[in-house]
């Protein structure tokens, strides 16, 4: 009996120091890696290049917090709990993908796994592969707008997919829907993947959106409308400004 409590309390104290200062929570995390050390090429948010470039490449595949794609864009702190070879800030990643590895939450790209590390460890640190971890969501900033960008599959006029980018703050996006003037109505798009929403038979241009956000989990939903946020004329594969952002 003794054994038992002494081993239910270790759980309880590691619990405690994972859950309790700045609401960072314990994991695992390793690292996938591509010639320019960032992430995946084709990412399960469905963002391309930008789920490469975005953020310095400092980026992430989750498991469990990619919640269906509603996760994707997201902001996170992430340290490693090495003593000896991790920095005591780690890294700022934005979530672009999908992955599971080693009970790992977090698959960083090999640019922000050796961020974890403190000057001149990172090499140590690649040679655990898996690393214990904690992290805590942050809200996202970048220097732009909310942008809606014309997925590349997109077959103007019959067919349109967007894809969010440069979301800011803690905001999730949970739906999009599309005014269809003729009806004077909202119209849900579908949820295809990640955080690409699609529609056959556009209306004509310019289109405006709505999108349903909410700041954390369970919290009440928030409407969001984009006026004429993409034209008439739209193409494949162009990001248009918004000129509104969510935070």
């Amino acid at each position: 009996m003794a054994c038992y409590s002494f081993f239910f309390s270790l759980i309880v104290l590691l619990a405690a120091v994972c859950h309790g200062q700045d609401a960072f929570v314990c994991s695992r995390a390793t690292y996938y890696g591509s010639p320019k050390c960032r992430a995946t090429e084709n990412g399960a948010c469905g963002f391309g290049e930008y789920g490469q470039a975005v953020n310095n490449g400092e980026v992430t595949g989750v498991s469990r917090l990619y919640r269906n794609g509603t996760g994707c864009g997201a902001c996170y702190q992430v340290r490693c709990r090495i003593p000896a070879h991790c920095s005591d800030e780690g890294v700022k990643v934005v979530v672009t993908d999908y992955g599971e590895g080693d009970h790992t939450d977090f698959i960083l790209s090999t640019r922000a796994y050796a961020k974890l590390a403190r000057p001149n460890m990172a090499e140590e640190l690649f040679a655990y592969g898996v690393v214990d971890i904690e992290y805590q969501r942050i809200p996202c900033r970048y220097r732009y707008n909310l942008f809606l960008k014309v997925h590349e599959r997109s077959n103007y006029p019959h067919y349109l997919a967007v894809v969010p980018l440069y979301k800011e703050g803690m905001y999730d996006i949970i739906a999009v829907e599309i005014w269809l003037e003729d009806c004077k109505e909202w119209w849900p798009m579908r949820r295809v993947f990640g955080t690409v929403f699609d529609l056959q038979n556009p209306p004509a241009g310019p289109l405006n959106f709505r999108l349903q956000v909410v700041a954390e989990a369970n919290a009440e939903v928030k409407l969001v409308q984009l006026t004429s946020a993409i034209p008439s004329d739209w193409k494949a594969g162009i990001a248009y400004d918004t000129a509104f952002q969510l935070n």
